[in-house]
């Protein structure tokens, strides 16, 4: 059986800390919660679960913080959560099973992370991380925000299906706001951004409505090389997609256009591109073309590629290009499809009373096989 050390780092969490440790209860063996400034209960939540509990200067550098923490393991292994993280029932099973069969040949181990969800709580977003890392291996944390853990030159590492969960409080502070200010010190302090916080300072301000200000920081890191490796194509990917909404945004639809042409070039079409395809032919009524890219977009044809490790937008591939198919296969006439994918398209969204509506007249419409429609079936766009 391999050692754990859970490594965290925390400020103002009073809300979360204790749900997230009661999530792990009894696996690791030691604790370690580095307070990065805290103003509330968090400390004294803390303590209730660890006596290494250690202050850290924040220095507007998340990476630094992390490092820190994981210097003070002394464990086999080092995990990571955040404090609004947790691990439902089934998935501290799976942990506890991994920490009693995992080889001590294997230096790290990946879990998925749904980290974004609906109102109906399906999973919005998700990617694949390394969560837990052998301590001896020394991986470390590079990034102002939006950290990424970096492996040695060589290692071995085993993908679980074990999934952590974000419980972000409702109501809760919004991070959003907060790192995108980090940046901004850093840029106005004469600090430069790395390409890979460039992409993510683009995001916040994207986030932010801003995008303008965000297109050439975009444009910036995909003009970068870098590594070629997945991670890469999977943030390039994540990047253009992005570049593409901040031209429809600005009214830009051809720069919107070669950003979806642009991704064809990187990788065989992945869903968020097949629906910006579709949507492209949907306005022009070209009703079978666009069916053919919201097809596509449900069958994701790189789903089984290392693109894991990216970010999974799933409304692209599931209630998004189901409803669409509604509406085009209702515009040329086949009702039967329509409501076969409106059907399933409620299946996501069970209080979409779009759907709701659309399914009624279909079933009329079959039934009565004839007449015209009293309504159209709700356009979608993404």
């Amino acid at each position: 059986m391999i050692t754990i050390s859970l490594c965290m780092i925390v400020k103002n969490e009073e809300e979360t800390l204790e749900r997230c440790l009661k999530s792990v209860d009894g696996i690791p063996d030691e604790i370690v919660i580095v307070d990065t400034g805290s103003e509330d209960n968090t400390k004294a939540i803390a303590g209730k679960f660890t006596s290494r509990v250690f202050d850290f200067e924040w220095i507007d550098d998340f990476s630094a913080a992390r490092n820190f923490a994981f210097a003070q393991a002394a464990m086999d292994y080092t995990l990571w959560l955040d404090a609004d993280d947790v691990l439902l029932p089934e998935d501290r099973d799976k942990l506890l099973q991994l920490k009693n069969t995992l080889s001590p040949t294997v230096d790290a181990v990946s879990m998925i992370y749904h980290y974004s969800f609906d109102e109906s709580r399906n999973v919005t977003q998700s990617n694949r991380r390394f969560r837990l890392v052998k301590t001896s291996k020394k991986f470390a944390w590079v990034g102002v925000v939006h950290e990424d853990l970096v492996a040695p030159d060589t290692y071995t590492y085993f993908d679980s299906d074990i999934v952590v969960t974000h419980e972000k409080p409702c109501g809760g502070p919004t991070s959003s706001l907060r790192n995108r200010q980090i940046y901004e010190r850093h840029l106005a302090a004469g600090r430069p951004l790395n390409p890979v916080d460039l992409c993510h300072y683009a995001r916040e301000l994207e986030a932010h409505g801003e995008f303008e200000k965000a297109i050439p920081y975009f444009v910036e890191f995909l003009a970068w090389q870098g590594s070629g490796d997945d991670a890469q194509l999977d943030l390039s990917l994540f990047a253009l997609h992005t570049l593409a909404r901040c031209y429809y945004m600005t009214g830009d639809l051809d720069k919107e256009w070669e950003c979806a042409l642009k991704s064809l070039e990187l990788d065989v079409p992945r869903p968020e591109f097949s629906c910006r395809f579709a949507e492209r032919f949907l306005k022009k009524n070209h009703f079978r073309q666009a069916i053919f890219w919201y097809e596509l977009a449900l069958q994701d044809p790189a789903a089984k590629s290392t693109r894991e490790w990216g970010v999974q937008n799933y409304p692209f591939k599931t209630w998004l290009p189901h409803k669409q198919l509604g509406l085009c296969y209702y515009r040329i006439g086949d009702y039967k499809r329509s409501l076969h994918h409106n059907e399933l398209a409620r299946r996501y969204l069970p209080e979409d009373q779009d759907i709701e509506t659309n399914i009624r007249l279909l079933q009329r419409l079959i039934n009565e096989s004839a007449g015209e429609p009293q309504a159209v079936p709700t356009d979608t766009t993404n």
